[in-house]
């Protein structure tokens, strides 16, 4: 954990000092609330029986959010199931703004099709019909994250190692090829648990909605998972998706948001200023190491955070392995013991939980 000894020896010799209050001038507009999808139905495609959008056949919506639908429809050149992902540019954009966004939307769905891992869902095709446009996925089965973010419903702690870790590696696959989600949050991320499949969904999508709209001061995506880079309308890499991932680690924990103030005002303000707190004052159970990995992930500073997702997957595998052998050890006996009558501790639930 390199890495993460040059971060605790910082953290040892650096008093931790508070940002500046945002610029004036700063403008947040957000669309959605956290658990809210990332696209808003199109009448036009739902309303219609049987409705064909280029070579699909549309058979029923499986989602709906800010521009569009997700629809369930069958390939009738192959008679395959994919999952079509609508999105009404000529009704949210018009004259040069509309050009800039379809321009943006097929550069970044031709960018999402080029990522081809095994944890990230696949991209088959873009097109456009009436002024809506579309990309076709794979279908999948499963759920996504947010149903193991609230109390009594949290993932035994080494199925989220796993998944994280597994998530983590797929953004690295990314990074490489130049392409950064903008949009990581435990909604993006769909498991089946028994199975062990993990796949991050919507690559692209958030940057798509965010064409035009970026240049006008206004930032898109999910508020409290936004990096502080993110959150102020500046540049952004694959630092700002891990910065996410820790936000979905924490919430994944802990079944909490690391920022959680009263107020959209507030939640900016945090984000920027306010150090998160450790997981472990909300499960001290917690390892110190997991508490420095969530930390480190959530940085404020990007060239602090971590550099790229497979150094974090190295630093969770490494405390999924010790939480494993730690379970495998024999329990403390009484202090009245006889020797020998210790039983073994048992491990954390994995079966059918951890990928």
């Amino acid at each position: 954990m390199g890495l993460l000894w040059l971060w605790r020896y910082r953290q040892r010799a650096t008093p931790t000092k508070r940002r500046p209050d945002r610029a004036p001038g700063f403008n947040f507009v957000s669309t959605q609330h956290d658990t809210v999808a990332d696209t808003v139905l199109d009448p036009r495609v739902l309303d219609a029986q049987q409705r064909r959008i280029g070579p699909y056949v549309v058979e029923r919506d499986i989602g709906h959010g800010a521009m569009g639908a997700v629809l369930l429809c069958r390939d009738e050149r192959t008679g395959e199931a994919v999952a079509l992902k609508t999105m009404a540019l000529g009704r949210e954009f018009h004259g040069d703004a509309l050009t800039d966004a379809r321009e943006r939307f097929f550069r970044e769905a031709e960018m999402a099709g080029r990522l081809h891992h095994p944890d990230i869902v696949s991209v088959r095709e873009a097109g456009e019909q009436d002024g809506t446009a579309y990309i076709a996925m794979e279908l999948l089965s499963g759920r996504d994250l947010s149903e193991f973010t609230q109390p009594g419903r949290l993932l035994p702690v080494p199925a989220v190692l796993g998944i994280i870790a597994r998530v983590a590696q797929a953004l690295a696959h990314a990074h490489r090829q130049g392409v950064t989600h903008r949009d990581i949050k435990p909604a993006n991320i769909m498991v089946e648990l028994k199975s062990g499949m993990v796949k991050v969904t919507d690559f692209g999508i958030a940057r798509i909605i965010d064409s035009t709209q970026t240049r006008t001061g206004i930032v898109l995506g999910t508020p409290s998972f936004m990096s502080p880079e993110q959150m102020a309308g500046a540049r952004v890499d694959g630092r700002s998706d891990l910065y996410a991932l820790g936000v979905t680690l924490f919430q994944l924990l802990t079944g909490a948001l690391p920022h959680r103030p009263e107020s959209m005002a507030e939640l900016i303000r945090s984000i920027a200023n306010d150090v998160a707190p450790d997981v472990r004052t909300l499960r001290p159970e917690l390892p110190a190491a997991l508490a420095d990995i969530v930390a480190l992930a959530l940085e404020k500073r990007p060239e602090i955070r971590y550099a790229d997702g497979d150094a974090m997957a190295t630093d969770l595998h490494t405390v999924l392995v010790q939480w494993r052998e730690q379970a495998r050890e024999p329990a403390a006996p009484p202090v009245d013991a006889v020797p020998g009558d210790a039983r073994p501790v048992p491990g954390a639930p994995e079966a059918g939980h951890n990928p």
